[in-house]
């Protein structure tokens, strides 16, 4: 069964990003469960949204048993959230295993357009979702909410953290990319890439299919990686 914990608006103008908290969440779950990665979703960029930075939310994927107690992973993240509460900042936190067609729906609708929180947590209530804001305005529900859905879809954001992948760098053969976690790699129109050597230091591979894959376009004498959303 898969889990998806999304994580939005943790952090301020001076802070470390959503995505590393992200990531430093997900070392401390992968003791105990089988980490998938973790994903960043791209919202709606628009000067009406507040946002810190970019207004990227992030969801952390576990593999667990069907019996796991998601109440017993909401709280674990609960407590790391808040022992790294930002001044400032207006945190949410989700998390669901089981995700309905509306949540995916609503996360594709914050991509380019306004919700509210209200719409959020009335969602969530009706989909037997975890969602809870920490702190300050609590608007982070919006992003977390909308990282399950999107992640969930498949079909959504990138991947900061997969497997092996971040201890790549420099140029490396595509055999090393899949024994890092890509699960393949291709161009944009699809074409499956299958050698040469391709650029791992911005390497950040597109969740499609439901599994992270590296698109690259060719760059004179080796694969460059493109950053997709």
């Amino acid at each position: 069964m898969i889990v998806f914990i999304g994580m939005d608006d943790t952090d301020n103008r001076e802070s470390r990003g959503t995505g590393h908290l992200a990531r430093a969440v997900a070392a401390q779950l992968s003791a105990t469960y089988e980490f998938l990665g973790v994903v960043r979703h791209q919202l709606f960029f628009d000067p009406r949204v507040p946002y810190t930075k970019n207004n990227s939310s992030a969801a952390i994927l576990l593999d667990v048993d069907r019996d796991t107690d998601l109440e017993d992973i909401f709280q674990q993240v609960k407590a790391f959230m808040l022992a790294d509460f930002q001044p400032g900042s207006d945190p949410g936190l989700c998390v669901a295993a089981a995700v309905p067609e509306a949540v995916i729906r609503f996360g594709r609708r914050t991509k380019g357009d306004l919700v509210t929180q209200e719409e959020a947590r009335q969602l969530a209530a009706q989909a037997g979702i975890l969602l809870e804001g920490l702190g300050g305005t609590e608007g982070g529900v919006i992003g977390a909410l909308a990282g399950v859905g999107l992640a969930s879809s498949g079909e959504d954001g990138r991947y900061v953290q997969v497997g092996n992948l971040r201890q790549l760098s420099g140029l490396q053969p595509v055999s090393a990319l899949l024994r890092a976690g890509i699960h393949h790699v291709q161009t944009q129109d699809g074409e499956p890439v299958t050698a040469g050597m391709v650029s791992t230091d911005k390497l950040r591979p597109a969740r499609r299919g439901g599994v992270p894959v590296a698109v690259v376009q060719w760059a004179g004498d080796a694969w460059q990686p493109l950053k997709l959303d």
